[in-house]
């Protein structure tokens, strides 16, 4: 029953007044057993959230940064890190650069003082990884088989930037959906908006790409999905879109993204790939690579060791409740 209400409504969640009610009808159970099992799967960890995942481009600011942290200060730096506003996911990775962390919010001037306080703080440089284009965001994977599965890319990751007029909205969204008979009812509330206006709103931001999916948000790790591996390459820049349209087309890639080098980081090519066990990312990746024309180009792989903090992005709010999300 978790499994089909988690797997199943990660994409095509009902945008309506009673949504649970609606799943309840198509799964065979009635609304209070749906809300019941969905704030189980929330206390234990499995569900992050019921919520959305916006296109690069619709608003805010965000990098990926990376810091090579001694190994008997790794702990310590990756509190202070965790700590930071912003900061949503924080994990070590196998690598000389050793602890990467995405950060983000409303602005970019915001998120590059939060660095350049951590490097004050610290005495350790970080790498500043802004993306450049998108290939593949978050699509939702099936947790049936050993690799965690997303349906194909089929357009641009880019979107127009929304307005600052729906960003409360937006907000509202990285947060996740209230497990309540009448969810949207609680949203439009404290906007101060019609219902309409927020169903409306949603549904316009999927039309147009704004949001690539709306629906249940899982935990990988808590599902069994325990490996996880960035794979990085150094590909020639006149050649980064064609490769990246490539592995956008994968299944196993859960996202493909192109960044900016930067001094001793030659890779500009990234893609993440989630398992049950490392056998299974690396044949993911192996399989990957090949089909992707990726067999010579320099690259690295950087399996996950630990995660330190792994919550929902803050692209749209300076501060707001925090929800476990997905990696």
């Amino acid at each position: 029953m978790d499994l089909a209400l988690l797997n199943g409504w990660q994409r095509g969640f009902p945008l309506e007044r009673e949504p649970f009610a609606r799943i309840g009808r198509e799964q065979g159970l009635d609304a209070a057993t749906v809300l019941a099992r969905l704030h189980a799967c929330r206390a234990d960890g499995r569900l992050g959230r019921i919520g959305g995942v916006f296109a690069a481009g619709a608003g805010g600011s965000g990098l990926l940064a990376a810091m090579a942290v001694p190994a008997d200060r790794l702990e310590a730096v990756a509190a202070q890190v965790s700590a930071l506003p912003g900061v949503n996911h924080n994990y070590e990775r196998e690598h000389r650069w050793n602890l990467w962390f995405v950060i983000g919010g409303p602005r970019d001037t915001a998120v590059q003082r939060a660095l350049d306080g951590l490097e004050a703080d610290t005495g350790l440089p970080t790498l500043r990884l802004p993306m450049q284009r998108a290939y593949r965001i978050d699509l939702g994977f099936d947790l049936a088989g050993a690799a965690a599965q997303g349906p194909t890319a089929t357009r641009s990751e880019a979107a127009a930037p929304l307005p600052e007029a729906e960003w409360p909205l937006a907000a509202l969204v990285e947060r996740g959906l209230p497990l309540v008979a009448r969810p949207y009812d609680d949203w439009a509330a404290e906007l101060g908006w019609r219902v309409a206006d927020v169903l409306d709103t949603l549904h316009r931001w999927l039309a147009d790409g704004s949001l690539k999916r709306f629906g249940t948000i899982v935990r990988h790790h808590e599902l069994g999905f325990a490996a996880n591996a960035m794979t990085v390459f150094d590909v020639a820049d006149a050649e980064a879109d064609a490769v990246g349209a490539r592995l956008a087309r994968e299944a196993g890639v859960s996202l493909a993204y192109r960044r900016a080098r930067a001094p001793g980081w030659p890779y500009n090519l990234f893609c993440m790939v989630h398992g049950r066990d490392r056998a299974a990312v690396a044949a993911v990746i192996d399989g990957v690579r090949e089909r992707a024309g990726l067999g010579a180009v320099p690259h690295a792989v950087l399996f996950s060791r630990r995660r330190f903090k792994q919550t929902g992005p803050r692209r749209f709010a300076a501060a707001t409740p925090e929800v476990c999300d997905a990696a």
